[in-house]
């Protein structure tokens, strides 16, 4: 016999939760979430989970260190509730750029997190576009990546965007352009970037020819808006006629908003992987929804069944 499924959601995205309930056609699960005066995250589940599949819903995204910890919390709180599996579906996965020691002296963080996670009691881990394959590498449990392309594709189609170039702002961007290049059938183009420190790029080159033609710069995060920008210049620099940006996570932190809106980028793209305040909603930036395929690949593995039909 099948046992139920339970769905319980961070204070990260609560708008991001109620669409993927929505869409499975059930209601958030209960549960308290609340402070000590200290700060210190305060957790309780406010109805049976013993032997049930309990999935939460967490982006950790900005404050990153404090849902993070909430979604820890939540996860022991499951578990000591006896809870049958508990699945972690982190829409976006924070501290997914320290993926590896670049310098002398240096955390892995993403690495890091996952310990916690598992340490937490987590038995299987859900995550859209995260920023770099390997990441899959740090846990023990099964992880699903899954990838927004079939939401971007669509929206892509309905604009009819000729003479479409997709163009990777790195060489780590590389397969990800190529593989949303292929299904609109776009051109693809490469940049030569360097980055001396954190949150600041510089360009070099464009690599591929874009004069007269329309510019979809692909990336999984947009944080400071710095590269985008400093791309988009370039891009137009070369003869591009249109630039567009499309980026999975937009995490908009600093003066994003502002490198952006003065920017040449004509629309920004980005998913509701992370919340959207009202403040951060400008003319130049169009949310798309993934709460439909997040909410398909919760069904899919509650039912057993295939999720790798949706890594598309």
């Amino acid at each position: 016999m099948q046992y139920e499924m339970k769905i319980f959601s961070g204070d990260a995205n609560p708008a991001l939760s109620k669409n993927i309930c929505k869409y499975l056609g059930c209601s958030l699960s209960r549960i308290r979430i609340s402070s000590f005066s200290d700060g210190e995250c305060r957790i309780k589940i406010l109805e049976n989970v013993r032997g049930e599949d309990c999935f939460v819903i967490q982006s950790t995204s900005p404050p990153v260190n404090h849902n993070i910890m909430e979604l820890l919390v939540i996860i022991d709180a499951l578990k000591r509730a006896s809870a049958k599996r508990i699945t972690a579906v982190i829409p976006y996965y924070g501290y997914a750029r320290q993926d590896r020691k670049d310098s002398p002296r240096v955390p892995i963080t993403a690495k890091l997190v996952a310990d916690l996670l598992q340490v937490a009691g987590v038995d299987r881990i859900l995550v859209m576009d995260i920023h770099a394959q390997q990441i899959q590498g740090f846990f023990d449990c099964p992880v699903d990546n899954l990838l927004p392309y079939p939401v971007i594709v669509n929206y892509l189609k309905k604009k009819k965007i000729g003479s479409l170039t997709v163009v990777a702002p790195d060489t780590g961007g590389v397969g990800r352009a190529r593989n949303l290049g292929k299904k609109i059938k776009a051109n693809l183009v490469l940049i030569d970037k360097r980055r001396p420190k954190p949150n600041y790029a510089q360009v070099y080159n464009v690599i591929g020819n874009v004069r007269g033609r329309n510019t979809l710069i692909l990336d999984d995060i947009v944080d400071t808006g710095g590269t985008l920008a400093e791309v988009a210049a370039a891009l137009k620099k070369n003869g591009a006629k249109n630039v567009y940006a499309c980026c999975t996570h937009g995490v908009l932190s600093g003066s994003a908003l502002e490198k952006i809106t003065r920017s040449s980028i004509r629309e920004l793209i980005i998913t509701d992987t992370i919340k959207m305040n009202k403040e951060n909603k400008i003319s130049k930036i169009k949310v798309l929804s993934v709460a439909d395929l997040l909410g398909e690949a919760i069904k899919r593995i509650h039912e057993e069944t295939s999720v790798s039909g949706l890594f598309i």
